[in-house]
């Protein structure tokens, strides 16, 4: 991040966004997004220069030291165009409009997104990072703005009609009113074989990313199809990226993505996001090969995002930076002598031969800790442990990454699905609880009172109409809550999001979900998405998440919702399947006998518990289970037909259902796990 001039302050100063902050005492005349940034462009007839970036976005920093603190590029700015700044993480909705201009003009997106536009918002330019001067055959920022300039004053009808095409370009192909084949799903697990890294795992080559929603589809596709390949690709890749530099061996958690193909060089910055889906990840993969190194792998992320993430009040920051004093990766890269001081002579010399860690070093003279070349043995653990506690004191004293202390509610659902469902796999209370205080924050600030949610808190402040990633994520992590936790409370919060939803997102005519809501800021587009790109799309999550409580409560209305959004964008995703990984795993919950297990019992007593361990004990992504005291008027109000369920012989019993039927209801524990594994 860069040094604060206070020189210069422009409109920024007034905002919450951490990235807007940032900017606040750039030369250039920011504005946040708005009607006075739009008025004054219309008064003045100028252009508008749009940026969109993130707090913690390394090649941000580079173009805001570069262009943005640059007196000469301000001024070119300043005198002939209305410059605006956009945090994405607040506004995606703007974000994903015009990150899709981009990828249509150029081919390419990433951050920071550079959009030159009309006073009416409509698109004519677009690119990414650009240098400030011309540099090895690429257009330098000064350039790009002086020709912007000539063409609006001369040659300004090109510009308008390119930017009423572009706009024109978003209307939407006509939906389909087929489903999602099993064909489909199979063309999907072949690209993924197809471009699986059988030496480094992951898929493809450089920059290598993390995929764990498409290591989630491919647990599914293993477990329906008991295929072993599809099981290995998920081993070996979640054994590489633990093993790899993405992951932090001495602080924990997982970077970004990878800049090499074996995972040894991240982009250093560590999003919420990614170590929520990680942990996922995980997680289904200790159910599925009861191995407890990706336990261990889970359990260190949640240490990490408890420690680093947690606000005092409950709810998960959202990421920290890549720098630290200006420089990508500083604080967490070491020397062969940091080591050897921290650690002394053999113990240090020891370390160093696990980690990779030479006086050359593996990472422009320093070393990024990494097991690639190696395994740590169990006679070792304890010696590792505590030499990575030594050093992890030492790193403590470095400077830190800046931290984008603001609370996203889609990001802190991902996090609340993850720990809710360690919780039960794992048998710790404590993730239960932290899971349980990000929905009180949630719910507590978040919220308004109508009852519709918000996007984002920051500093005593929530704002923005949330958006369909807020209430897909929240009502995943709620509905993971209910089956972790059997407290109705969260079925029913689940519930009442999922009906705001439907009634501020929803699609009418041709079925999905919008990406804004129908009462937010309407801009020059309203899109729907179902790609699954860094995160799963709202669209995705919310099919599974209709699925799941139609099964929990009986509501069929909900899977009908769930169907028409497989309808309305198989289409689309029949010409890349890959792509769609999340939503896949949505089909497959569709087309797959899914068990219903209700388990009832006079008293939650250990019998009852019994049961439910039963449940978590094994990897079982297409059950829903639900706990039914006798004496819960809440949940009869939620769930009605449960009334009908009985308790046999005083004990507490478990009635499975699976293919519209149920078998005979047993209170034995024998029968119940061989009933399970049917």
């Amino acid at each position: 991040m860069s040094e604060v001039n206070d020189q210069f302050t422009n409109k920024l100063i007034m905002e919450k966004s951490p990235y807007l902050l940032q900017h606040a005492h750039n030369p250039v005349d920011w504005y946040p997004w708005g009607t006075e940034a739009f008025t004054r462009a219309v008064n003045e007839d100028k252009p508008i220069f749009l940026s969109i970036g993130y707090s913690c976005c390394h090649w941000c920093h580079v173009m805001e030291r570069e262009s943005f603190e640059d007196e000469e590029v301000a001024k070119i700015l300043n005198s002939n165009f209305v410059s605006i700044k956009v945090d994405r993480e607040e506004r995606p909705d703007i974000d994903h409009i015009y990150m899709s201009v981009c990828q249509m003009l150029t081919g390419h997106g990433g951050w920071p997104l550079t959009i030159i536009m009309t006073p009416d918002q409509k698109p004519f330019f677009a690119g990414t990072y650009f240098p400030k001067n011309n540099h090895m055959g690429m257009s330098g920022l000064m350039t790009i703005l002086e020709r912007v300039n000539a063409a609006w004053s001369n040659k300004r009808e090109a510009l308008i009609d390119s930017g009423e095409s572009v706009t024109k370009a978003f209307s939407e192909n006509p939906p389909s009113n087929k489903g999602i084949s099993s064909d489909v799903i199979e063309e999907a697990y072949m690209s993924y074989e197809e471009a699986f890294d059988e030496k480094y795992g992951g898929f493809g080559d450089a920059p290598k990313f993390p995929t764990p929603h498409t290591l989630l589809f491919l647990l599914r596709y293993w477990s329906n199809k008991k295929d072993p390949i599809a099981l290995d690709i998920v081993k070996r890749t979640l054994n590489s990226m633990h093993g790899g530099g993405i992951y932090d061996h001495i602080g924990f958690g997982f970077s970004r993505y990878s800049t090499d193909r074996k995972w040894l060089v991240p982009h250093f910055e560590k999003m919420l996001y990614d170590n929520a889906l990680l942990a996922i990840a995980y997680l289904e993969g200790y159910q599925a090969t009861r191995e407890n190194k990706y336990a261990d792998v889970a359990k260190q992320i949640f240490t990490y995002v408890l420690r680093d993430m947690t606000s005092p009040e409950g709810g998960f920051y959202s990421a920290e930076d890549a720098d630290s004093e200006g420089v990508e990766g500083k604080f967490y890269v070491w020397s062969h002598d940091e080591i050897i001081d921290a650690l002394g002579k053999e113990e240090g010399e020891k370390f160093c031969k696990y980690y990779d860690i030479t006086e050359k070093g593996n990472f422009e003279g320093k070393n990024i800790p990494n097991l690639i070349k190696s395994t740590v043995i169990d006679s070792d653990k304890e010696f590792i442990e505590a030499s990575r506690q030594k050093l992890f004191k030492v790193r403590e004293n470095r400077i830190h990454p800046y931290k984008d202390d603001k609370i996203l509610t889609s990001w802190n659902g991902l996090m609340i699905a993850a720990l809710s469902m360690a919780s039960r796999i794992l048998g710790i209370k404590e993730y239960e609880a932290a899971a349980k205080r990000s929905v009180d924050f949630i719910f507590e600030n978040l919220i308004r009172e109508d009852g519709r949610l918000f996007a984002r808190f920051r500093d005593g402040e929530a704002s923005y109409p949330a958006y369909v990633d807020d209430y897909s994520f929240l009502i995943w992590g709620l509905i993971e809550l209910y089956e972790t936790s059997y407290n109705e409370l969260y079925l029913n919060k689940a519930i009442n999001l999922s009906k705001d939803l439907i009634k501020y997102f929803w699609d009418e005519q041709n079925g999905g979900l919008y990406i804004y809501g129908s009462d937010s800021e309407q801009l020059i587009a309203r899109p729907k998405e179902v790609y699954d790109g860094a995160t799963p799309s709202g669209n995705s999550v919310a099919a599974l998440n209709f699925l799941r409580l139609s099964r929990l409560t009986g509501d069929h209305s909900l899977e009908e919702k769930a169907n028409q959004i497989l309808k309305a964008f198989s289409r689309e995703i029949k010409k890349h399947p890959a792509g769609y990984s999340f939503l896949l795993i949505a089909a497959m919950f569709k087309e797959t006998s899914a068990k219903e297990v209700i388990v009832v019992s006079n008293s939650i007593d250990d019998d009852a518990r019994n049961m439910l361990n039963i449940i978590n004990e094994r990897y079982s992504p297409f059950t829903v289970s639900i706990l039914y005291s006798k004496d819960n008027e809440e949940l009869k109000k939620i769930i009605p037909f449960i009334k009908n369920y009985e308790v046999v012989d005083n004990k507490a019993t478990a009635y499975v259902c699976k293919n519209f039927s149920c078998q005979t209801p047993v209170n034995d524990l024998k029968e119940f796990r061989e009933s399970m594994s049917n």
